[in-house]
């Protein structure tokens, strides 16, 4: 059974920090391009960051320098790393696998709020 979850969210203060993670099972991860998405409430859910088959990485202007992703491919997981977080990163954050076939997690709420 193919499973992406996704955990280490929460509520923490403006400047503060979270890593989440994504535990994939029943498909191999390292043969996918895995991302990270995220919806804020009223807006479109948006790509934030991407982990690579080849290793690279890339992710949207607003995190850069504050976010990274990565991803342990004999664990199975992906992370996010997200620094100097900001009220406007308030959103539940997705985990997305796209390859063969294209899954997503069922979110985790990330809330930054003094």
């Amino acid at each position: 059974q193919v499973r992406l979850v996704e955990s280490g969210g929460g509520l923490v203060q403006p400047g503060g920090s979270l890593r989440l993670s994504c535990a994939a099972s029943g498909f191999p991860l390292s043969n996918y391009v895995m991302s990270w998405y995220r919806q804020a409430p009223g807006k479109e859910r948006e790509r934030v960051a991407s982990s690579y088959w080849t290793g690279s990485s890339d992710s949207v202007d607003s995190v850069k320098g504050r976010f990274t992703i990565s991803r342990d491919n004999l664990k199975d997981t992906l992370y996010l790393q997200m620094n100097d977080l900001k009220p406007e990163d308030t959103a539940v954050y997705y985990c997305r696998a796209v390859g063969r076939n294209s899954y997503w997690g069922q979110g985790t709420q990330v809330t930054v709020s003094s």
